[in-house]
């Protein structure tokens, strides 16, 4: 495994000149890197790679320039010093670079790896190319992935992969980092095109065909989404209807509806796709099953039968060239069906492993789960480089003298921009430490360590909960961040805002976020009925017991009465209470299974009713059943948190972080305060004790805030921020310098507020 600290550049604050301050690490601890900021090895992997990876010769000029840095960073040093607080003596330190190892997970040398390829220039985006560039500028990036051995981990060893289903993800989600456009390119071309040839097709599909699509020869598209339906895809209109006596498939999309649309290396690059319709032979229709179809000739020419039209410019990712799909007539090879679930003798008869067309058409969705994975992995990186963007420019940036005469604040001193961003990072870390469990979940089903009907649904459930609370955390994230670097985070060389355009989307695709967490909640209601499918006359007589104990111990009170009299005249009790991993379970634990068990009861009668009542009957649970899934997720986040605490070997960062898991669960707490207080989980005065201990977590973490986020890993070729560069340090460093030098000389003018003051 390739070591966390190999090929590595600075990191923001060491660009800026930053010294290791006391709260970074403990001194046995402290790498060599932040000792000597201006190591020449440093300095050498700093260097800007050439498309070799080799660092180019130092002219000198590049010494001339090197030297004017320097004098720069002493400058920016001194500045940092004065910004950034030191930890007192007796407040713990955190390790970054063994809590940096800890996030990178069981594939940190893939990341390691993918994240020095996303570091390159080639791999970047450029601001301000056309549509039309963009998108060949990531089809040549494309090409180096294949030449620099990026894409082939997850396929089969018998064409030439290495059939790591997890190592292939985490390497897949660090490329969010160069350019997302690059990275769900790459997604479509081999996590969906080519891993739906994988996973639905058979052996001599693999042989035919992904060879040509791991290399890139035959670019494909994924071609699912109709643009009259894409949640819905059970009813999806495309057709495939067997003729017999040739033995091939129709394909037909019979209306303007059944277009598909969306649809990556459609526009332009795509040559073939694998195509979702309904099957039917011998007039019956067998559901929805893929198929491989050749979609344009070696010119680029749409083959007889086949049209599209490009979708054109979109809110974000503008280097993928999406595009709609038409067949009218269209024949195909019967041996074309991906057969895996379901095959078509040459007489068209049908068969299928899995009798059940229900169960059939979850099972071949469920082997595409991976597109769920990637995506919120990727959440995640996306926030990573965000926080450390915002957290950076904010430990640097200075506003107004609310506490000097002369010298102004740092924003990241002030209560509200910490109440801004680190709940954000709480989060961050909570949905890292649930990704990794997520990844590695994902790779004992699909390596078949551990792939049971079972695990497979578990697998399903898990990215239908994740992927929607990652997304729209990293859209918040991105947002507050942006809002947090005021004009600066408006600037496109910053990143905030094209980041945030580009993952704008990723809401929807691979499942639209309210969609997926439905089917969760499905699941958990599930869950709860079946605990009282086999259950005997007593047992269903205990549960109705204890349910009218919980309604009379919440619902009148008493509990909310319980914590009044123990807490009594002590705040401190009631935080004390707070602080405990027991309660946070406990309250977290408690709002999903009330919100479940109340809405099975409301939907008990579902089952009696016509079909028509029964749909309004659950529509009117919709909203609670999700906010009940939702939460669910936000559980599995927390767990996967506490449990990542028992891996922290070093007891100063096991404390530091254990603060963030407290800010992140009690952080939920107080979203849902209403909740807890009308059910009677919580007395007034612990609800008002839960924000006035985040309140004092959040100033515990300040002096922690550049550990936190530098532990993270990103470096400055990939933040790419100017804002995190060191570059506002330089700026406040010379006006403190310039400011200083007047008032010494005694040139400065005096403030008219001051002689009015002098006066009275």
């Amino acid at each position: 495994m390739v070591d966390a600290t190999t090929k590595k550049t600075a990191t923001p604050r060491q660009k800026a000149g930053r010294k290791t301050s006391p709260d970074a690490a403990s001194p046995a601890k402290a790498s060599p890197e932040k000792a000597s900021p201006q190591n020449p090895d440093e300095a050498t992997a700093a260097a800007p790679k050439t498309a070799a990876g080799l660092a180019p010769a130092r002219t000198a000029a590049d010494r001339e320039t090197a030297a004017r840095q320097t004098a720069v960073e002493k400058s920016v040093d001194r500045e940092l010093a004065r910004t950034e607080p030191a930890a007192p003596a007796d407040e713990p330190r955190v390790d970054v670079e063994a809590l940096g190892r800890q996030l990178l997970g069981r594939w940190a040398d893939i990341r390691i790896s993918a994240r020095e390829v996303a570091g390159r220039p080639e791999m970047q985006s450029v601001p301000g190319l056309s549509m039309a560039e963009h998108r060949e500028r990531v089809l040549g990036q494309l090409k180096l992935l294949v030449d620099n051995g990026q894409v082939h981990r997850a396929f089969p060893v018998s064409v030439g992969g290495q059939e790591d289903h997890g190592g292939n993800i985490a390497g897949f989600e660090e490329l969010v980092v160069a350019d997302p456009s690059l990275q769900i390119k790459s997604g479509v071309q081999w996590g969906l095109f080519g891993a739906a040839v994988m996973h639905l097709g058979t052996q001599s599909h693999h042989e035919r065909y992904l060879p040509a699509i791991m290399s890139l020869e035959v670019p494909g598209a994924f071609a699912m989404t109709e643009t009259g339906h894409g949640s819905d895809v059970a009813s999806i209109a495309t057709t495939a209807t067997y003729d017999p006596q040739a033995q091939e498939f129709v394909l037909d999309t019979p209306f303007r509806g059944a277009w598909k649309d969306y649809l990556g290396n459609a526009a332009l690059h795509g040559k073939a796709a694998v195509v979702f319709a309904q099957l039917v032979t011998q007039g019956v229709n067998h559901g929805v099953h893929a198929f491989y179809v050749p979609i344009r000739d070696a010119d680029g020419v749409f083959l007889p039968g086949i049209g599209g039209e490009d979708d054109g410019l979109k809110g974000g990712l503008n280097g993928i060239d999406n595009g709609r799909l038409h067949f009218r007539g269209v024949r195909i090879p019967r041996t074309d069906l991906l057969n895996r679930y379901g095959d078509v003798a040459e007489d068209g008869t049908y068969s299928s492993p899995i009798a059940s067309p229900g169960r059939r058409f979850f099972t071949m969705l469920g082997t595409l789960v991976q597109g769920r994975v990637s995506l919120d992995g990727s959440a995640v990186a996306a926030s990573k480089v965000a926080l450390q963007i915002a957290i950076t420019y904010g430990s640097q940036r200075r506003q107004f003298t609310a506490a000097s005469d002369t010298d102004e604040e740092v924003l990241l001193d002030y209560q509200r921009h910490q109440r801004r961003l680190f709940p954000l990072l709480a989060t961050t870390y909570a949905a890292s430490f649930a990704h990794e469990r997520f990844l590695v979940k994902f790779d004992e089903v699909f390596s078949g360590k551990a792939d049971t009907d079972d695990d497979r649904q578990d697998l399903e459930t898990l990215a239908a909960a994740l992927k929607p609370l990652s997304t729209w955390h990293a859209l918040d994230t991105l947002q507050e961040a942006r809002e947090a670097c005021g004009g600066a985070g408006f600037l496109a060389e910053n990143r905030l805002t094209g980041l945030r355009a580009d993952l704008d989307v990723y809401v929807t695709f691979e499942g639209d976020n309210n969609v997926l967490l439905q089917l969760v909640s499905k699941r958990l209601l599930t869950d709860f009925s079946k605990k009282f499918a086999k259950a005997d006359t007593g047992a269903l007589a205990r549960y109705v017991v204890e349910q009218a104990a919980d309604r009379a111990y919440h619902g009148t009170g008493l509990r909310s009465l319980a914590q009044t009299v123990k807490d009594f005249g002590s705040t401190a009790r009631s935080v004390e209470h707070l602080r405990e991993p027991g309660v946070q379970r406990e309250l977290l634990t408690d709002r999903v299974e009330t919100m479940i068990a109340d809405a099975a009861a409301k939907l008990r009668p579902a089952s009696k009713l016509s079909k028509k009542d029964a749909a309004a009957l659950f529509n009117s649970q919709q909203n609670e059943l999700i906010e009940a899934a939702r939460a669910h997720g936000e559980l599995l986040q927390w767990e996967a948190f506490t449990e990542a605490l028992d891996e922290v070997a070093d007891p100063p960062t096991k404390r530091v972080l254990t603060w963030v898991r407290d800010l992140f669960g009690l952080g939920l707490v107080e979203k849902h305060l209403a909740w807890y207080l009308v059910h009677g989980r919580l007395s007034p005065q612990r609800a008002q004790a839960v924000s006035a201990y985040i309140d004092r977590l959040i100033a515990r973490l300040r002096p922690h805030a550049l550990d936190l986020v530098d532990a993270f890993g990103y470096r400055q070729e990939h933040l790419r921020a100017a804002i995190a560069s060191g570059a506002e340090a330089e700026r406040q460093s010379e006006a403190r310098e310039h400011q200083r030098a007047q008032r010494e000389s005694g040139t400065a003018p005096v403030d008219e507020k001051t002689l009015r003051a002098a006066k009275r």
